[in-house]
């Protein structure tokens, strides 16, 4: 059984700033980590190799060059292969330009299962692992929990909603988009961690998808940020010394004068 997971490289949340011009996020100098929910990604399908040794799990990553250090980490962890996609022609694709990169390249692999991340923590949108299905003409399961069941015609999953958790079966092949709650990602071993500089990072360019530029880039994307900003905020306070029945008619005040009731 072949499995395919798609696994982002991200920035670090905390220190994201804006181009105020293209609307896009600037990435140098911005410290990188392996996307969350696409780690339990990883993880689910090792556990499921770990008691199916034939399962065969590629992993594939958009992105820059550097990327492939964390794909190294990955083999280290027990991936059997690594992919990454990459092309100055993909900057700036937003997530219909992305699916359309993932899906091109995904197309001939003949991949049993796909697995993604719920959604990446620098977008937050949850739509690539969807569109990628869609674009490909594969059922797919999101807000996944838990793998219970995976035979080569089935695979058997626990979805998380807002108020219960669901059991679903869905024929192969598919796509699953799993959560991070419950799902600890296992350590690198030593011996996986040498191992890792030995093997080798396929490297996936345009020049192998011949998407055309009004599929990828910022061309091809539909989306598109007219403006950006930073909250603007100030350390400045005022003190007031009244009443209570007073306070309340100068906290609805204030709030009235903003817009916010």
């Amino acid at each position: 059984m072949k499995i395919a997971v798609l696994v982002k490289q991200v920035p670090d949340t905390t220190e994201m700033q804006v181009d105020k011009v293209t609307g896009t996020l600037i990435r140098a100098g911005v410290p990188t980590i392996t996307n969350p929910d696409d780690l339990a990604g990883v993880e689910a399908v090792l556990r499921l190799k770990d008691k199916n040794p034939d399962i065969e799990v590629t992993v594939f990553s958009m992105g820059p060059p550097q990327a492939v250090n964390m794909l190294r980490e990955l083999y280290a962890m027990g991936v059997d292969h690594c992919a990454l996609i990459t092309d100055r022609a993909f900057a700036g694709s937003d997530t219909w330009s992305t699916s359309n990169v993932l899906a091109k390249a995904l197309e001939a692999g003949s991949f049993d299962l796909i697995v993604c991340g719920r959604q990446a923590i620098d977008g937050d949108t949850a739509q690539v692992g969807p569109q990628v299905a869609a674009k490909m003409e594969l059922p797919q399961v999101t807000y996944v929990e838990e793998i219970k069941e995976l035979t080569k015609d089935k695979i058997v999953v626990v979805k998380e909603l807002e108020d219960r958790l669901e059991t679903i079966e869905m024929k192969l092949p598919g796509v699953i988009t799993m959560l991070a709650t419950v799902i600890k990602p296992r350590y690198m071993n030593m011996r996986g961690i040498f191992e890792a500089f030995d093997k080798d990072v396929q490297t996936i360019t345009n020049t192998e998808l011949e998407l055309t530029k009004e599929e990828v880039g910022l061309t091809g994307s539909p989306t598109k940020v007219f403006k950006s900003f930073a909250n603007q905020r100030s350390s400045e306070i005022e003190v007031l010394k009244i009443d209570a029945n007073e306070a309340k008619n100068r906290i609805i005040s204030v709030l009235s004068e903003q817009n916010f009731i």
